[in-house]
C-alpha cells in the first residue's frame, strides 16, 4: 500500500495551524481507514524560519498525534525553498507526496482525485483553480496576465496552478538532479517530465490568520518565474535594440538631409525626448541584463538551498518537554 506523505510549509502561522492541522490529520485518517494509503502516512510541517510560535505548535501536535513530522529550517529561506527541503525530506520515506499550503484555502477533497490520477498512471498531479473567485479584482486580473506573459516568454507552467500538486518518488528523485538555487517549483517540475494530469478544484478563503504574500512577494516571484524558466527578455531587448538603431539611423539620414536643404530649427525638445527615451530603453535593458548576471553569480556559488537546523519525532519531543518541567 502507497505511504503518502503531505508537505506542508509555515511561516508564522502560528493562528492557523492549531486549526488546518485537524483538517490534514482526519483526512489522513480517512484515507487510512478506507485502506487507501498505509498507515505510515504522514503529515510533514516544514517551519520556514517563523518569528511566532509556529514551531512550538508543530512541536505539540507531534507530541499529541505521531501522524505529525516536522523539520525547521535554520532561517527564513522563502515557501519555494520550505517546499524543496519537504519534499527531500519525504522521498527518504514515502510513495508520494502532495504538497498544500497550511491555510486551508487548498481544497482538502481533491486529495482523493489525486490519488485517483496516481493510480491511473500520472506521476504529478496538478491542483488547478477552477476559478479565481476568492482573489481579489487585482490579484485575480494581473494572475492572469502574468500567466498569459510567462507563457509567451517560453515558460512551461499550468494555468491558475500554484503548488499543490502530488509528486511521485520517482519525479523528486529526479527533481533532486536539478540544482538551481533560484528556485520556481512551478515551472521546474514540468521540465522534469513524467506523465502528468490535473485535478481542478475551487479555493476557498483563508481559516485564520493574514496571508504572508504581499504585493512585493507576488512581484517578486514572478520576476523569479520569468528569469528562471526563460532567456525571451534578453532576446526581446535584442530585438528592442535593433529597432531603436533603426529608427536613429533613419533619424541620422532625415538630419542630414535637413542640413543640406537648409530646413534646420532648434530641436531642444525633440533632442531631449529622444535622449530621454533612449536612455530609458538602456537602463531597463541593463536592469534586465544584471538580474540574469546576479542569478548567474549566485548559482556559481553553490549555496545549499536550505539548511535543516532540527527534526521531530515523538521520543524527541517528550524529551524536551521533560527537560522543561
Amino acid at each position: 500500500m502507497r505511504i503518502l506523505y503531505l508537505v506542508i510549509p509555515c511561516y508564522n502561522e502560528m493562528e492557523v495551524l492549531p486549526k488546518t492541522s485537524g483538517i490534514f490529520q482526519q483526512k489522513i485518517k480517512e484515507l487510512i481507514e478506507k485502506n487507501i494509503i498505509s498507515k505510515e502516512s504522514k503529515i510533514l510541517f516544514v517551519n520556514d524560519g517563523s518569528k511566532d510560535d509556529t514551531w512550538n505548535v508543530i512541536k505539540t501536535l507531534v507530541h499529541k498525534d505521531p501522524i505529525f513530522i516536522g523539520i525547521s529550517l535554520s532561517r527564513n529561506r522563502g515557501h519555494q525553498n520550505a517546499l524543496l527541503a519537504g519534499l527531500m525530506e519525504a522521498k527518504k520515506y514515502c510513495d508520494i507526496t502532495i504538497s498544500l499550503d497550511c491555510d486551508g484555502q487548498d481544497d482538502i477533497q481533491a486529495i482523493d482525485k489525486m490519488l485517483e490520477e496516481y493510480e491511473n498512471g500520472s506521476d504529478v498531479v496538478y491542483g488547478v483553480r477552477s476559478d479565481r473567485k476568492s482573489d481579489s479584482f487585482f490579484k485575480r486580473h494581473t494572475a492572469q496576465v502574468y500567466y498569459r506573459i510567462l507563457r509567451r516568454l517560453g515558460g512551461d507552467i499550468v494555468y491558475n496552478h500554484a503548488d499543490y500538486r502530488l509528486i511521485s518518488s520517482k519525479v523528486l528523485n529526479e527533481l533532486e538532479n536539478f540544482k538551481e538555487v533560484n528556485l520556481f517549483l512551478r515551472g521546474l517540475i514540468p521540465l522534469v517530465g513524467f506523465r502528468s494530469s490535473c485535478v481542478y478544484y475551487e479555493r476557498k478563503q483563508r481559516i485564520a490568520g493574514k496571508t504572508h504574500y504581499s504585493l512585493h512577494h507576488m512581484f517578486a516571484l514572478a520576476c523569479e518565474g520569468i528569469t528562471s524558466l526563460s532567456i525571451r527578455p534578453l532576446q526581446l531587448i535584442t530585438r528592442l535594440g535593433i529597432l531603436i538603431a533603426t529608427i536613429s539611423f533613419i533619424g541620422v539620414i532625415w538630419s542630414i538631409a535637413s542640413y543640406f536643404s537648409h530646413r534646420t530649427v532648434s530641436g531642444w525638445t525633440s533632442m531631449t525626448c529622444i535622449v530621454c527615451l533612449v536612455s530609458g530603453v538602456q537602463l531597463i535593458g541593463m536592469g534586465v541584463i544584471g538580474e540574469y548576471i546576479g542569478k548567474m553569480y549566485m548559482e556559481t556559488k553553490h549555496r545549499p538551498r536550505y539548511i535543516i537546523s532540527e527534526r521531530t519525532s515523538v521520543d524527541q519531543v517528550e524529551e524536551q518537554m521533560d527537560e522543561t518541567k
